[in-house]
Order: structure tokens, then sequence, then C-alpha cells
């Protein structure tokens, strides 16, 4: 008998018993949809991820100066130095300092709005653009000019016409909108859009410590991250003498970790969605061992007009196999029903445009295991239907 033969038996078997055949494939549909949106649930959290820190800049450096140990610190003068001392791997630096406090603008006050004091370079730095007026300067920030820049939720939300030439106040002090950036996010309150840039000089100025304790350096290209890390990393042990007061990170360190950690986490729960592939298996030998047990006569039949052992014995696993490769497919059906189903509820419950995206690679690994896991379960059942006596077949009742 050869394969094609065996196949049609096994359609013919389960169409015999269709509801039997149904909850016999159960485990196996419900493991394969389970690690198919697993898997895409961490594949399109890679890439959220990798869209989040590409805003920030795969090429961007973090500086946290926190002085540990030393009364020495490090000026704004001394960072920029740095760059200029390195051009062949650092192409920019901006101090940034975080500001307290709320927004007044006409009689609101908005106190969600992230305030942070940034060099002439920041914009260039994070990849944003200016849709109206100009970014800041550096004659601002050598002048403390009270001029500021916002985000398109802030223009859109607080000010009626162009914004541009209009005032808001800042820890009191007056400001003057120079400029409007393009949207970055989704024009919300919690998201980047609702934001105030002004010259790092004035906001050092407004804070508790009057310093400047964080940096954004950019790097040339990705390959040169690691190279401007280490250049930083001397410069400032050069100044302060001690490696325990600050910390350079890098953006493309970050996402690497981070990938790394939703890999493990995900590799852990489709192991256990696996589960069911074998609670699957399991259930694929019960309902095999049934049916030798239901078509013993049939067996003695076919052996006593010449079929084989390796004939009855493929029959029984091309059957276990079929079960278990129409259970992978509709489990595949349902996983990307599922998958459709879980972006759709994340984009309306969290307002992230993170999209569950099954992958070919989980998709053929789920359906591979699924089929191979069928026709090893099925394979004992079939052994034992190849070494059924066809004497003691025949006779069975």
């Amino acid at each position: 008998m050869n394969f094609t033969q065996s196949f049609r038996l096994a359609i013919k078997s389960l169409l015999t018993s269709k509801m039997r055949a149904l909850l016999t494939m159960l485990g196996i549909i419900i493991g394969v949809s389970a690690v198919i949106v697993i898997v895409g649930l961490g594949n399109g959290i890679q890439v959220y991820m990798t869209e989040q820190f590409a805003s920030l800049g795969t090429t961007t450096l973090t500086v946290n100066i926190s002085g540990r140990g030393t009364s020495r610190n490090a000026s704004d003068e001394e960072m920029y130095q740095i760059v200029a001392d390195n051009p062949e791997v650092l192409s920019a630096v901006t101090p940034t300092v975080s500001v307290s406090g709320g927004v007044k603008i006409g009689r609101d006050t908005l106190y969600t709005a992230s305030i942070t004091g940034v060099g002439e370079d920041y914009l260039d730095i994070h990849g944003y653009t200016v849709a109206q007026g100009r970014g800041i300067q550096y004659v601002d920030i050598l002048r403390r000019q009270k001029v500021c820049v916002i985000g398109t939720y802030v223009a859109q939300n607080y000010f009626t016409g162009d914004p541009v030439g209009q005032t808001l106040k800042i820890s009191g002090n007056p400001y003057t909108v120079v400029g409007v950036l393009d949207e970055i996010g989704d024009s919300t309150e919690y998201s980047t859009d609702n934001m105030v840039l002004i010259p790092y000089t004035n906001a050092a100025k407004m804070s508790f410590m009057g310093t400047i304790s964080s940096y954004t350096f950019t790097a040339v290209d990705e390959n040169s991250v690691q190279p401007a890390k280490s250049a930083v990393e001397n410069a400032l042990y050069n100044i302060y003498g001690d490696e325990d007061a600050y910390t350079v990170v890098a953006m493309s360190e970050m996402l690497d970790m981070m990938t790394e950690m939703v890999n493990i986490v995900i590799t852990i729960l489709a192991a256990i969605a696996a589960i069911s592939l074998v609670v699957g298996g399991i259930g694929i030998m019960n309902i095999m061992l049934v049916s030798v047990s239901e078509r013993t006569r049939e067996i003695g039949i076919r052996k006593s007009l010449g079929a084989r052992r390796r004939d009855i014995l493929w029959q029984f696993v091309i059957e276990a196999g079929t079960t278990s490769a129409i259970g992978g497919i509709l489990g595949i059906g349902m996983g990307y029903v599922f998958s459709s189903a879980a972006t759709a509820l994340i984009v309306a419950l969290l307002q992230e445009s993170l999209a569950v995206t099954p992958t070919a690679g989980s998709v053929a690994m789920a359906f591979g295991i699924s089929v191979a896991i069928g026709v090893l379960f099925g394979y004992l059942p079939a052994r034992k239907a190849a070494r059924l006596n066809p004497i003691d077949a025949l006779h069975y009742d």
C-alpha cells in the first residue's frame, strides 16, 4: 500500500467519526494557536521596542553625572570639548535638564507637560523637526533668552491660531514660543508631543542643584557607538578620576538587553504553551489505540490477504500524522485569528500601535512539532496493530 492509499484511508477514518476526530485534534489546535500567538506577541514587542528606541536614536549615548566621591564637576564646555576632540566617533552633544512644575498658558496650567532644558543640537540628535518657527539656537543658550519650543499637543490644545510669538509661563517667568515641533507620537496628553523645550542654561538656573547632570551624545554612525562610548568614558575618567562619578549607557546596548529579556520570556511562555501539544499527542495516541481495537478484524483480514507488518504500521502512523497535521492547519488558522483579535485589543486598551505578528518561522515550527508529535505518539498504537496475529485478529469480537 502506497502513501496515497494510506492517506485516503486516514481521511475516510476521520470523516467516519467527525466529532471524535475534532476532539482528538483539540489539544493540537490549542497548542499550535497558542505558540503562534505568543511568538507573534514577542515579535510585535521587539518591533515596538526597536521603533521606540529608534525615536530616541540607536546611536545615542546617555551620560549621567553623579559626582560621587569627588567635588569635581564637569562643565558643559568640557562636554562639548569631548566631541571636538573625537570628531571621528562623536558628532554632537546636548545637555538635558529636567524642570519640575507646571506650564501656565493663559488661565490654564499644564502639569503633565515635560519641561526640558536642551542644547542647540537636541532636535537633530533625536530626529525631531520643526513644523513652525525655529528651534533653540546657540544665542538663546548664551544669553539665557526666555524662549521655548513646544510640542503639537501643547500647540493644538492651549493656543489659538499660530502659537509662534505667543507666550507661556514657566516658574512664573514668561517665555516666548519660537517654534512648534512636528507630531512625534499621537499628540495625547501623555505622549512625547506634550513637551516644552527651553535653553539648558535657563533650566540649570531653575533646577534645585543649579548644575547639569545629564548629557546626550550621538555617535557618527552605528559602527562608532562602542568607540564613542569608550572615548566619553576615558574623557570623564580624566576629569573625575573615579568611575563611580558617572555612567555612560548606549541606547543600542539597552535595546539588545531588552530584546534578550523579551526573547527569554517569550521562549518560556512558548514552551509552556507547547505542553498542550504534548497533551494533544497523548489524545492522538489514546484515540489510535481505540481505533486499533475497533479495527482489529479489518487488520486481520488485510494481513490474511497479504498485507505486511510494514503496511499496517505505515497505515496507522500516516493516520496519526494526518490527524495532527489537520489539527495543526486548523491551529494555524486560529492562531492568525487570535493574533488579529489580540492586536485590536491591545490598540483599544493601551492605545499603542503594537501588532501581534506571527512569523513564518514560528508557524512552520508549530506545525512541524504538531505533526512530529502526532507521528511519535501514533507509533505505539501502529506498532501494536502491526504485531497483531492475523488468526487472533480474525477471531476478535
